[in-house]
C-alpha cells in the first residue's frame, strides 16, 4: 500500500461506511495467523493525571511486509464526565507507515475498539460454538452490546432469538427495540427479561460485556453446549462468571494475556478450579487447527478475551487500505 503524502482524517461516519462486523471477522481470520508473530505490542503506557483521570498509550508496529504499519491507541478516561452528559473514555487510533514512519492515518479508537473485541468474540464463536445455535443471550446493554450481537449474528446465521438482560432494564428494552427496527437483522426476534438466572440455560451463546465484580453467569445453569462468551474483565477484580463455569467448561483464550488479567480465570488458578495447562488454547491456533476446539455437541466451550494491539493494528489496517482504495474517506 502506496503512502498518502498527507494524513487523512477518518470520521467515524467514514468508518461505520468501511467497517462492517463480517469483513472484521473474515480479515481477522485470514490475517491473524501469518501476521500475529510479526506484531510487536509492548505494554501499555498508563499515566495519573489526576486522582480520578488517566492517559493510556497503546502501541503496536509489524515487521510483516503485507501489513507495513505502526499503531498507537491513545485513550483518555475521565470517569466524572458522567457529571457532565460526556463519555468518560475517549480514543484515537494513529496509524504511521512503518517502512517511512510517515503518518497516514487518524480514526475514532472507539468506535474501531468496539468493532475489533466484537468481531474477535464473533471469530471464536464462529469455531467454537454450536452449528446449529438457535438463542443468543446479551449480559449487558452498553455501547458494546450491538456490536457483540451483530458480531455473532453475523457468525451463526443459524440463531434466531436474542435475549437481552441488563442490570437497568430500560436499557435492555431500548436496545432490543432498537435493534428489532433494524432492516439488516431482519428474521431475528429480540427480548428483554429481568431474570438472568432463568435465561442463562437457553442460551446457545452467552455474551457477556460488563464490568461485573461479582459472578452474573452460575456454571450449574449452563446448558450442555453452550458456549460463554466473555468480554467485560479486564483485572483480577473482575469476574462474569463464577468458578463453576470455568469448571464445567473448555477454556479458550484470544491471547496469552488473558491468563494474567482476567478475573474469572486468575482466581480459578489461585483457588485450583483448573490451571493453566487446562486452557484449551488460544484465538490463533484455533485458526491454525494446532488447538481442538468444540468437540462434541454437548460440550460447553468458554472464550475468554481481553483485547491486544495486534487487533487493533489489522483493523485500523482495513479501515485505512479500504479507505484508500474505494475513496470512502
Amino acid at each position: 500500500m502506496a503512502s498518502n503524502p498527507n494524513p487523512i482524517f477518518i470520521s467515524s461516519d467514514s468508518l461505520h461506511s468501511i467497517l462492517s462486523h463480517s469483513t472484521l471477522i473474515q480479515h481477522f481470520h485470514s490475517s491473524l495467523p501469518t501476521v500475529s508473530s510479526a506484531i510487536n505490542t509492548p505494554i501499555r503506557q498508563h499515566y495519573s493525571l489526576s486522582p480520578s483521570s488517566s492517559l493510556l498509550l497503546m502501541p503496536s508496529w509489524s515487521s510483516a511486509p503485507s501489513l507495513p504499519y505502526i499503531g498507537v491507541k491513545l485513550v483518555t478516561h475521565f470517569p466524572q464526565n458522567s457529571t457532565i452528559n460526556l463519555p468518560g473514555i475517549h480514543a484515537n487510533y494513529v496509524l504511521f507507515s512503518s517502512t517511512t514512519g510517515q503518518p497516514l492515518a487518524s480514526m475514532d479508537g472507539t468506535l474501531l475498539t468496539l468493532h475489533r473485541t466484537a468481531s474477535v468474540s464473533g471469530l471464536a464463536s464462529k469455531i467454537l460454538a454450536k452449528k446449529n445455535s438457535k438463542i443468543l443471550i446479551m449480559i449487558g446493554a452498553g455501547a458494546l452490546a450491538p456490536h457483540l450481537i451483530k458480531a455473532h449474528l453475523s457468525s451463526n446465521p443459524s440463531l434466531q432469538k436474542v435475549i437481552i438482560w441488563n442490570r437497568t432494564i430500560k436499557k435492555a428494552i431500548d436496545l432490543a427495540g432498537t435493534l428489532q427496527k433494524s432492516n439488516e437483522l431482519k428474521g431475528v426476534s429480540f427480548e428483554t427479561d429481568e431474570s438472568l438466572d432463568e435465561i442463562v440455560p437457553l442460551g446457545d451463546i452467552i455474551s457477556c460485556a460488563t464490568n461485573s465484580e461479582t459472578p452474573l453467569v452460575k456454571g450449574e445453569g449452563l446448558k450442555h453446549g453452550a458456549h460463554l462468551d466473555l468480554v467485560g474483565s479486564f483485572r483480577e477484580t473482575m469476574k462474569e462468571c463464577d468458578d463453576e463455569a470455568i469448571k464445567r467448561g473448555r477454556v479458550y483464550v484470544d491471547n496469552e494475556a488473558a491468563l494474567v488479567e482476567a478475573g474469572e480465570l486468575v482466581g480459578a488458578f489461585v483457588r485450583g478450579v483448573i490451571g493453566k495447562g487446562d486452557v484449551g488454547g488460544n484465538l490463533v491456533e484455533l485458526i491454525e487447527g494446532k488447538k481442538v476446539g468444540r468437540k462434541d455437541c454437548d460440550e460447553i466451550t468458554v472464550f475468554k478475551s481481553v483485547g491486544s494491539g495486534v487487533v487493533d493494528l489489522l483493523a485500523a489496517q482495513l479501515v485505512y487500505e479500504t479507505c484508500m482504495k474505494k475513496n470512502k474517506c
